[in-house]
């Protein structure tokens, strides 16, 4: 690998679905040489999707990492799923890149999915230039991808492009910086500017340092003396603009027909950063800093772990110093050392084993036993921590269990295994219902982590929705109602008389709390103090399975008002016997409830997306108890059924075209 960061450029590549991010970078390895052919999504023929399941579906997964060489720079980059289930990928893959292409539709402009791709890069801090891709496509417009960038991003667009010819017409560009055309036919060729597209060509360029000039101020100091900006001096704006994030720089093409792919490699190279900066951690609460250098102190990111043939592989982003084969490193995520076993350069499912990495360098590791995504590993001698990537939480749930009986330890390995390679997948044991759940961002990632399974690991499972854990409870209860328990069978009798009240307790705690209170006014000895404790422990007994349904029973109170004993054959036994049987038959004659679960929904929407949201919780049986309008949108609380969220994530998307989002936490119980 390199040693020189300043050689390097680490970015990826993010978009909406079908926006055309793996065809860039397809081509992207094609023209570098990095592949002797060109790869082909339609025909699953693709370098970064690999996987069977990318290949049958036709979309990105799976974060894949590949290289290539251009104009001196090795350029790392990483293909991310575009589709929104999969933005666990997305979050790992911005947390170790210094830039990002980001691929907008020239027909549809800026999709759901790439408002919120964009958002997350905001949050990082990653410098991006855009590609509008698909100008051959009937309906494709310049222009109105970048009055949809204004609008749906709130930037400011710099194109650095003038497209030659429309839709199927369209051969090349031009480039407004040196003023030249660039055409695709049987060849590349530069040339000069078409005489029909000079005059539009020469006003674009004058917006272009216009704009250039208001936003940066070195700019401005040329243009107030001359009429015009030089190559260098707009060149050196453009990537002043591009790292601050103040300005975007656009260019243009179309990426099948291999059109408009080195200039966006120039572009790359001219504009991104290379990772010269130090990286920011704290040790012992303490803020530290590590240069971007191959002799400091090793500190590396683990952002993606993965199992396949190769073994189970670390991918890391290396900050400072150099990794070597054979080296022990510090996980301070969890305090364990652990031995470097092999470094391996990856080209999506191919490696080449190296003897070292350096700062800036991203490479896979395998002989690490434990280190999760999210580690940092660094040297023993020189503890750092480093930012964890943010861990979406999960907000749709499946029922799964293996169909034979005997594959239920294999299915626990396996499910282990699932979340470990994507931590935004989390796998429980609900205590009531016994059900194994498995969450994770959307339908469409649990549908394919449970074909990993029976791909992967050969299982055959059975998925279904989660059960609901219903509650009852009593709405109005029975006073003084007596259990006379007595059994004579030939030895020891048993002998219990218990009277009991039972009314709704609001002390026992909000409905579905499993709140209970129970209390003696017994007076006289007629209850031995031994055996009201027995009555209280036959009463919780009673509570697993109420009259409606046999579900638990919560939020009342019993009173034990009076009761009988015998010399002989009373005990705690018969005690609690007759408390859990009176109890029983209380309930029995009280009158009950049945209680669901109520969850708190938090919807983060678009303005124009509140109405959809609010009809649609009305639907659900939703009570909205606030919204509040913020900038770019609105924020809408609601109290829901559990019940009615089944199928809310897509629900949700499809109204809002994906531009929505929501978390859940629960809120107790509530009548059904």
């Amino acid at each position: 690998m390199r040693t020189n960061p300043r050689d390097l450029r680490n970015i990826g590549i993010l978009a909406h679905v079908d926006a055309g991010k793996t065809t860039v970078t397809e081509r992207i390895l094609h023209l570098t040489g990095a592949t002797y052919k060109r790869g082909d999504v339609h025909h699953g023929t693709t370098v970064t999707d690999f996987d069977p399941q990318e290949r049958d579906r036709g979309i990105t997964i799976f974060a894949a990492a590949v290289s290539c060489d251009w104009n001196g720079c090795r350029v790392n980059l990483i293909d991310t799923p575009g589709h929104v289930d999969f933005s666990g990928e997305v979050e790992r893959s911005l947390r170790v890149l210094d830039g990002a292409v980001a691929v907008f539709d020239a027909v549809a402009g800026v999709e759901p999915q790439s408002e919120s791709v964009w958002r997350r890069a905001d949050r990082h801090g990653v410098p991006r230039i855009a590609f509008v891709n698909k100008l051959d496509r009937a309906g494709a417009d310049l222009d109105h991808a970048l009055a949809s960038l204004r609008e749906r991003l709130g930037v400011t667009p710099l194109a650095v492009q003038l497209p030659i010819g429309r839709e199927d017409a369209f051969t090349g560009v031009v480039d407004l910086i040196r003023m030249r055309a660039l055409t695709w036919g049987e060849s590349f060729t530069e040339g000069p500017v078409p005489a029909e597209l000079h005059d539009e060509a020469v006003r674009r360029r004058h917006l272009l340092a216009e704009t250039v000039a208001s936003l940066h101020p070195g700019a401005l100091e040329e243009y107030s003396e001359l009429p015009e900006l030089s190559e260098s001096t707009l060149t050196g704006a453009l990537r002043e603009l591009t790292l601050s994030g103040e300005a975007v720089v656009v260019l243009c093409g179309s990426a099948y027909r291999e059109r408009g792919i080195e200039p966006l490699l120039d572009a790359v190279v001219a504009y991104l950063p290379s990772p010269g900066g130090a990286v920011q951690g704290e040790w012992e609460g303490l803020p530290e800093r590590r240069p971007a250098d191959p002799s400091a102190p090793f500190a590396a990111l683990a952002f993606k772990v993965s199992t396949g043939a190769a073994g189970r592989l670390t991918y890391l982003r290396v900050y400072s110093g150099t990794i070597r084969k054979g080296e022990t490193v510090l996980d301070t995520t969890s305090g364990r050392t652990e031995r470097v076993g092999r470094i391996l350069h990856v080209q999506a499912d191919r490696y080449t084993e190296l003897g070292s990495a350096g700062a800036g360098d991203i490479v896979a590791v395998a002989g690490l036993k434990a280190a999760r995504a999210g580690a940092t590993l660094c040297a023993p001698a020189a503890p750092l921590v480093l930012e964890r990537p943010a861990a979406a939480e999960p907000v749709v749930s499946v029922a799964i269990e293996p169909r034979r009986r005997t594959d239920a330890t294999r299915l626990a390995a396996a499910l282990a295994r699932l979340v470990e390679e994507e931590p935004s997948l989390s796998v429980r044991t609900d205590a009531e219902t016994g059900q194994t759940l498995l969450s994770g961002l959307g339908e469409l990632q649990l549908e394919v982590a449970v074909e990993r399974l029976r791909r992967g690991h050969a299982l055959e499972v059975a998925v279904g929705r989660p059960r609901v854990s219903y509650r009852e409870t009593v709405r109005r209860g029975v006073s003084g109602l007596l259990y006379r328990h007595v059994k004579q069978d030939g030895g020891a009798g048993q002998f219990a008389h218990v009277e009991i009240t039972v009314e709704p307790a609001a002390e026992a705690g909000p409905a579905g709390s499993g709140g209970f209170v129970f209390r003696s006014v017994v007076t006289g000895g007629r209850v031995p103090r031994e055996y009201v404790g027995a009555v209280e422990a036959g009463c919780r007994d009673a509570l697993a399975e109420g009259p409606l349904g046999g579900h638990p029973v919560t939020g009342l109170r019993v009173t034990l008002t009076d009761g009988a004993t015998h010399p002989k054959d009373s005990s705690e036994l018969a005690f609690r016997t007759a408390g859990r049987l009176a109890l029983r038959e209380a309930l029995r004659q009280c009158e009950m409830v049945l209680l669901e679960p109520i969850s708190e929904v938090t919807v983060t929407v678009p303005e124009d997306g509140v109405g959809a949201v609010l009809g649609d919780l009305a639907a659900r049986r939703g009570r909205v108890t606030g919204t509040t309008t913020r900038p770019g949108g609105a924020l809408v609380t609601a109290v829901v059924p559990l019940a009615e969220l089944f199928g809310y994530a897509s629900g949700l998307r499809s109204r809002t075209q994906g531009r929505a989002g929501f978390t859940t936490r629960p809120a107790g119980h509530a009548p059904a």
